[in-house]
This record gives structure tokens, sequence and C-alpha cells, in this order.
């Protein structure tokens, strides 16, 4: 440095020498070429270094050289840890106490899992100790295959737990009472009989015609206009064909005690026993003197 400084010095002393002349006589007194010195001396500016010139732009990694780079000291890592873990293992003894604390959880585990005041969270951490994996099968029913930590394993099978459908389903024996029920009641009768006997759906809830009506549709039970028709009743349009009357005279007859009918459903239809063969009419009656051929009167 002292050199370089005595030839600046001695070099920019001479009279008649401006800044870049200075720099090509101490370029010539060295006798190497200091960057740019030619350029200088022909009163150009100076260029780059040739070797930053020649240097080579650096290639990007490949991703598989990533990758070996990160297990690489994802291994280093774990070979510390382990290490550590080993060491401060070696170093750390436990109390008489504590001992005794830690061989009594074996006892103690049945009785903290049972504990109400056990969260949920300490029951999974609980398991965790305990099990290393478990393998379900789902079929007819589960198969769990449990293997613990220490080596053991055991076989466990459960059944299929039920659809929220089948959760809220009627229970059988009341469906067996409102089969029978409806033999002789329409479903606003089979409410309430369900309620007098303090029934319930399989929601916990009181019936109402609408979950008859729904356990009727669900597990295909007839109605009791069905099952009445099918055990010989008549409508109101068959029997009136069948008396060869009007509805209207029907309905007079059978409100006389007449004739035998029942209600079939809420809506007050009425279905009527088949007369014997003497109450049917051997001809159709005569019409009345005021009744003529055509509507209102018309000739």
């Amino acid at each position: 440095m002292a050199m370089a400084g005595t030839t600046a010095t001695r070099a920019s002393a001479q009279p008649g020498l401006g800044p870049r002349d200075s720099v090509a006589a101490e370029a010539k007194t060295r006798g190497a070429p200091r960057g740019g010195g030619a350029c200088v001396a022909q009163g150009q500016a100076p260029r780059r270094h040739d070797g930053l010139a020649r240097r080579t732009p650096l290639r990007r990694a490949s991703p598989t050289c990533l990758r070996a780079a990160g297990a690489s000291r994802s291994r280093a890592r774990d070979r510390r840890g382990r290490a550590d873990w080993l060491a401060n293992r070696a170093c750390f003894t436990y109390a008489p106490q504590e001992r005794q604390r830690v061989l009594s959880l074996a006892t103690d585990f049945p009785a903290a899992w049972a504990d109400p005041n056990t969260p949920a969270r300490e029951r999974k951490r609980m398991l965790g100790l305990l099990i290393e994996d478990v393998t379900l099968i789902k079929q007819a029913q589960i198969t769990a295959a449990v293997r613990f930590r220490g080596g053991a394993t055991t076989t466990l099978t459960l059944p299929r737990s039920l659809t929220m459908q089948q959760l809220r389903a009627t229970h059988e024996d009341v469906r067996r009472q409102i089969d029978a029920l409806l033999d002789e009641y329409t479903d606003a009768q089979v409410v309430r009989v369900l309620n007098e006997r303090t029934l319930r759906t399989g929601a916990g809830e009181a019936f109402d015609d609408v979950s008859v009506k729904w356990v009727r549709y669900a597990h295909k039970l007839k109605s009791l206009k069905q099952r009445s028709i099918e055990a010989g009743w008549l409508t109101q349009r068959q029997m009136s064909s069948r008396l060869g009357v009007k509805r209207s005279t029907l309905g007079r007859r059978r409100q006389a005690g007449r004739i035998k009918a029942r209600i079939c459903n809420d809506a007050g239809e009425w279905l009527y026993w088949p007369p014997s063969q003497g109450e049917i009419p051997a001809t159709s009656p005569a019409p009345r003197a005021n009744d003529s051929s055509t509507a209102r009167g018309a000739v």
C-alpha cells in the first residue's frame, strides 16, 4: 500500500498529467495492465475487469438435489434430538414417590377413564399412550384389530351404528298395536288411544295424525277404509247403485238405522254393509209426481 501510494504521488506530481494519465502512468510503472488501463491510455471509458466478464452464471439446483439436502438436514436434526433425549434420560432419576405414582397409573387408568371430570381430549391422549394403531373392517358388523404399543394385539367385533332414521323409528311393539287398532279405528281415533296408553314415537314425542300416517306409509299398513272394503263393505256410490236409490235417500235410511254403516276415515266418509237379498228392490222405484223428465221443468 505504501509503494502504491508513492507511485501514485509520483505520477500525479508530474506537470501536465490529468487523472487518466496518472492511472496509465501507474499501470506502466507496475508493468501489468490494470482494469481497462489500455482504454484509459487511448482516452476511452474504462471497461469491466475481464475476470468478471468471464464469470459464468450459477445454475439452479434441481428439485431432486433440494429434496436430498432437506432429507439430510432432517436426519441430522433427528440424530441430534435423539442424542439430547438420551442424555436427558440418563441424567433424570425418579424420586421414590414419583416412581410409585407412575406405577400406580396401571391400576388408576380405569378410574381416570370413567371419571366424568376427565375431558375427551385427555381420554384421546390416554389412548394414544396405549394403542399403536387400529385396523377397521366395516361389513355387516365392524371388526377392529387393535395393536398396543407393547406388542399385544386383540380383535373386537362391534355392531354397526344405527342411522338417524333407524334411531327415530317407532318401536316394534307400538307398530303392532297401531296395526291392530286400524282394524276398528280411524287415524284420529288411533292417535287418541295411543296417547291414552302413554305411548310415544321413536323421537319420544306424543302421537298425532301425521305420525300415525307416516307409520302406515313407512311400514305399508293398510288404512281402515282399505281393510273395510276388503272385508266386503261398500262405498256410497256402490250402495246407491245396488239399492237403486239416490245418495240423499241412502243418507236418510242410514240416519234412521235401516241400513248398517260406519265411518272409514277422518274426512267423514261412510261405508255401508251390503243389504240382504230381500232388501234389494226388483225394479227401480217410480219417479215422484213433481219430478219431470228434464231439468228445471224444461219442455
